[in-house]
């Protein structure tokens, strides 16, 4: 399986909050990015979830998924359909008896966990939000592709899906959409390490 990332994020690189109220820190800017997902852009992430043959969580969002998607029975909802009837893995040192149906826990040698499940055949293995899983799957090479869809709107505050510091990584651009209401797709595959100029470049030689 291919393992793919997809991520709600502000221009401002913000993750936190995007659909709801989420007062961690203090954050008092919720819910930014929900009002502008038109029907094109949920079409999106209805197809994107019919694809996946399983999901990947971190914790924190495997407990919130498990609390509101989890409980749902209106199997003819694309999303609920899929997180229902699909297996699910949810990478924790602290689960012991998940009550989602059809979970198993990963914990301890979690790069070969994950190599195991990705040499599986089938399509997608999906992981949705989870920054912090997210980022850990990037740093190990573990992700084959990353779904980053950005939203039109600074927040200025809030978690953010990449730290001040942190390990480098280029990104090769595989395909881009843009959706009425100004959300954009940026599809993306790792490719090592960046390449970095080497001295200074004038102004002049810019516009030249």
């Amino acid at each position: 399986m291919r393992l793919t990332t997809t991520t709600q994020v502000s221009v401002d690189g913000v993750m936190q909050g995007n659909g709801g109220p989420d007062t961690r820190g203090g954050f008092e800017r919720g819910g930014w990015a929900r009002p502008l997902f038109d029907g094109e852009a949920m079409a999106f992430v209805d197809e994107t979830y019919q694809r996946a043959d399983a999901f990947l969580f971190g914790r924190r969002t495997y407990d919130l998924f498990a609390a509101y998607w989890g409980v749902r029975d209106d199997l003819e909802n694309p999303i609920v359909g899929a997180l229902n009837t699909r297996p699910k893995y949810v990478a924790s040192n602290t689960i012991t008896d998940p009550e989602w149906a059809d979970t198993t826990v990963l914990s301890g040698d979690l790069v070969a966990a994950i190599r195991e499940l990705k040499a599986k055949p089938g399509g997608e293995l999906q992981v949705h939000g989870s920054a912090a899983l997210t980022r850990w799957l990037l740093e190990n090479d573990l992700v084959d592709e990353m779904n980053l869809l950005i939203v039109p709107v600074i927040v200025g505050q809030g978690g953010r899906l990449f730290a001040d510091a942190g390990p480098d990584l280029a990104l090769d651009l595989v395909a881009s959409r843009a959706f009425p209401k100004g959300i954009t797709l940026q599809v993306y595959r790792p490719a090592g390490r960046p390449e970095y100029a080497i001295g200074g470049v004038d102004s002049a030689t810019l516009r030249d």
